[in-house]
C-alpha cells in the first residue's frame, strides 16, 4: 500500500475500533500527511522508515519553530501510527516506541471573571435576529456555563437528553465516554424555553415535509446541529455585544471559568475532575492556581506583618 492508503487505513481503524471524533481524525490525518510528504522528500516510505529518521523529523519540525504542543501531537499520531502498523503485521517493530516528546509548556488557562460572565449570559438574552434566537444563545451559555462542557459536546447534544426537566444531563464524551452533569436552576430554565420555541420550529418544518431532527440545537448543516465554528463566531458577538474584550472570550474560556469558580468556591478537585471528564487528575490540577492566589490573598490581607495591614 502506498503511505497515503496506509493513513487512510489507520484512520479508519481509529474511527471504527476506538471511535475517535471528528477533530482528532483531522488532527491525525494532518499530521501524518506531513511526515508523509516529509518522507517522500528523503525519498523514504513510512514503513521503511527508522527510529534515527523519525527523530530527524522531529528535529525537521523543531527547526520549522513549531510550538512544543505541535510538536508533542504530532508525535502522539506517529506513535498511534506506528503501533497499529505493528499490530497489523506491517512492519515487525515500532521504531517511535522508546522516542520521547519534547513536553509541554505549562501554562496557566485563559478564564473569565464573574463580572465578564455575567455580561455574556445579559448579552445572550438580547442578542439575535428573533424571540427564538435569543432563547438558543441563552440556553447555549447558561449550559456551557453550568457544566463546563466541551464545545463539541455542546452542540452535538442529542433533544432526548433535555426531556422531562432534568435535573442533570447525560454527556457523551471523548472517547464514547459518558458522564453525568447537573444543571443549575438558571439552566434548567433555560433549557425548557428554548425547547418550546426549538419544538415549535420543529413542527413547522415537520409540516413542510422536513424530518424532525434529534439534536437539541438542530442546524440544516451536514452534520444536523448547530456547529462548533458557528458557536465560536457567535460567542466572539456576544462578547462584543456585552462589553467584553473578544480576544479573551472562547467557548473553551467558559470552560475554564466554570472550574476556575467551584474551586475558589470551595469544590473538591476530584469532583471538577468527573464534572469536566478529564481522564486524569493532573489535567484538573492546573485549576489549583486559583487555589494558590486565595491563599496568597488570605496571607496579605491577614496576617500581622503583611504590607497590606501596615498603616499608612
Amino acid at each position: 500500500m502506498s503511505d497515503h492508503r496506509q493513513i487512510a487505513t489507520f484512520l479508519d481503524a481509529q474511527a471504527a475500533e476506538l471511535g475517535a471524533s471528528e477533530n482528532t481524525l483531522a488532527a491525525y490525518g494532518r499530521d501524518l500527511l506531513d511526515f508523509a510528504d516529509w518522507a517522500t522528500g528523503q525519498n523514504r516510505a513510512l514503513l521503511d522508515l527508522s527510529r534515527a529518521e523519525v527523530e530527524s523529523y522531529l528535529v525537521h519540525c523543531e527547526a520549522q519553530g513549531l510550538a512544543k504542543s505541535t510538536r508533542a501531537r504530532r508525535l502522539s499520531a506517529l506513535k498511534q501510527f506506528y503501533r497499529f502498523a505493528f499490530e497489523e503485521g506491517w512492519r515487525a517493530d515500532n521504531p517511535v516506541i522508546q522516542i520521547k516528546g519534547p513536553g509541554r509548556d505549562k501554562r496557566l488557562p485563559k478564564t473569565l471573571d464573574i463580572e465578564d460572565v455575567d455580561r455574556l449570559l445579559d448579552a445572550a438574552r438580547h442578542t439575535g435576529r428573533s424571540n427564538s434566537d435569543r432563547l438558543r444563545n441563552t440556553c447555549l451559555m447558561e449550559l456551557l456555563y453550568a457544566t463546563g462542557m466541551r464545545v463539541s459536546e455542546l452542540v452535538s447534544l442529542p433533544v432526548s437528553a433535555a426531556r422531562g426537566d432534568p435535573r442533570m444531563l447525560l454527556v457523551l464524551g471523548k472517547g464514547g465516554k459518558e458522564r453525568m452533569v447537573p444543571l443549575s436552576p438558571p439552566s434548567r430554565t433555560a433549557l425548557a424555553e428554548w425547547l418550546v420555541a426549538r419544538d415549535a420550529a420543529d413542527e413547522a418544518a415537520r409540516e413542510k415535509g422536513h424530518p424532525p431532527s434529534r439534536f437539541l440545537f438542530p442546524s440544516r448543516g451536514k452534520s444536523g446541529y448547530l456547529t462548533r465554528h458557528r458557536f465560536y463566531a457567535l460567542i466572539k458577538e456576544l462578547a462584543v455585544a456585552g462589553g467584553v474584550s473578544p480576544a479573551k472570550v472562547t467557548p473553551h474560556t467558559l470552560r475554564h471559568a466554570f472550574a476556575t469558580h467551584l474551586l475558589a468556591n470551595g469544590a473538591d478537585l476530584r469532583a471538577i475532575q468527573t464534572l469536566l471528564g478529564h481522564a486524569d487528575i493532573a489535567t484538573t490540577e492546573i485549576y489549583t492556581h486559583v487555589l494558590d492566589e486565595r491563599l496568597r490573598d488570605l496571607v496579605l490581607d491577614h496576617h500581622p506583618l503583611s504590607e497590606r495591614r501596615k498603616p499608612s
